[in-house]
């Protein structure tokens, strides 16, 4: 008998029950065991066994319509230490588990290669990438499972501010999660038909600069009211806030930051920021506008899956036990033209860095064109053109030539 251990590390995302479940009955119906670790490597670490629950058919059977995790997750990292690391392996060992699963993002990731390379061979590994920012390195295409279910959610919730915002006559910044890329951000606005939307990876290289961020969300405002429209949503992703240039801004300087290094962006108020700066900048010239700031986040991540993401995850949970049963290890578990692929830790590994590659959005892409298609910016024409860039600039109080400086495209 193989005994099967499973965990879950980082932020929750819809759809880990269903991973979860799926393993542990076609575990079971293999003839083997399955237990599930509680809290990721928080007490494997520490030398603790006690927090395992065996998984049975019966008490798995239905948890894939469930959000959350029935494992709950955790952030900690054993990568810190290589006491920590020999700490989850020998608990592993005492526990009798021989194949491991581990669910989560990139650093969870990291920390299953750290521990599969410890075990040196006596542990197999393999991990199920899942995050609801979509940032890890699938192929082209293949979203992480989570993803497509927040995306729904977060578009309803865009959709209804979109209304409001019509209704009441005023202006929303939403600030979406997405660290390093803004998938999801930019997935939500583009279905619901946000007014504009901003991601890190349309700036250039390098730290972003405060007012470029401030002058193409007033560019947006000016050219709805140049159009006749006093209101609008405007969708931003978190990852923004993180390359700021900590020297611009202070609170940046000493902002949280979690087990694995990353500021806490949840406790950046971007938003707040954002919305006090346009509007002071607008304000600074007799525009006053009323804008409101809301974080979307939190509430996407424990939501009960969609059909797409039940079945993608119980996919990926058959796909890992089979993959180790057949004696891979070491290996990022993937689903491919409906077929299971395994992709060697080797192969996500940044070569500079040594940890787990980030998935950005690509901006070359048609999809990323449409997407800015179908916004309200400022553009290179409304510029070229005397009688657009006049309409501008009398919406913004400007001159013709203050309106062309101040609401040039960044890119």
């Amino acid at each position: 008998m193989v005994t099967f251990g499973i965990l879950v590390g980082g932020g929750p995302a819809p759809g880990i029950n269903g991973v979860i479940g799926a393993a542990a009955l076609v575990a079971a119906r293999h003839g083997h065991r399955a237990l599930g670790l509680l809290d990721g490597f928080s007490h494997l670490m520490e030398g603790r066994t006690d927090r395992v629950r065996e998984l049975r058919p019966e008490d798995v059977a239905t948890i894939h319509l469930q959000g959350g995790s029935i494992l709950h997750t955790s952030r900690a990292n054993p990568t810190k230490k290589a006491e920590h690391l020999e700490a989850v392996v020998r608990s592993l060992s005492s526990l009798g588990i021989d194949h491991l699963i581990s669910i989560g993002g990139d650093d969870t990731a990291f920390s299953a290669k750290r521990v599969s390379d410890t075990a040196g061979g006596r542990i197999k590994v393999v991990h199920v990438p899942k995050t609801i920012d979509n940032d890890l390195p699938l192929p082209d295409g293949i979203p992480t499972f989570g993803f497509e279910t927040a995306r729904e959610y977060a578009a309803d919730v865009v959709s209804a501010m979109l209304e409001d915002a019509k209704t009441a006559g005023r202006w929303y910044f939403l600030v979406l999660m997405g660290r390093k890329a803004g998938f999801l951000a930019l997935g939500a606005a583009k279905a619901a038909g946000a007014t504009i939307t901003l991601i890190p990876e349309e700036f250039p290289p390098g730290p972003i600069r405060l007012e470029d961020v401030v002058r193409t969300l007033e560019g947006a405002i000016v050219k709805r009211r140049a159009e006749g429209h006093g209101n609008g949503v405007a969708v931003l992703a978190e990852g923004i806030a993180e390359r700021f240039d900590p020297a611009e801004l202070d609170f940046m300087k000493d902002a949280e930051r979690d087990e694995h290094g990353h500021v806490r962006l949840a406790e950046v108020p971007l938003g707040r920021l954002l919305r006090t700066a346009v509007s002071a900048s607008l304000a600074a010239r007799g525009i006053k506008l009323t804008i409101g700031d809301k974080d979307v986040g939190y509430e996407l991540r424990c939501v009960p899956p969609t059909a797409f993401d039940r079945d993608y995850t119980r996919d990926l949970g058959v796909g890992a036990v089979h993959t180790l049963l057949a004696g891979q290890s070491g290996a990022l578990i993937t689903r491919q033209a409906g077929r299971i692929v395994p992709i060697p830790f080797a192969e996500l590994m940044d070569a500079k860095t040594g940890r787990t590659r980030v998935r950005e959005v690509d901006v070359r892409t048609d999809s990323f064109s449409s997407a800015r298609a179908l916004q309200t910016r400022v553009e290179h024409a409304d510029l070229d053109d005397p009688v657009r860039l006049s309409e501008i600039a009398k919406a913004a109080k400007l001159s013709p030539e203050e309106a062309r400086r101040r609401y040039a495209p960044i890119s």
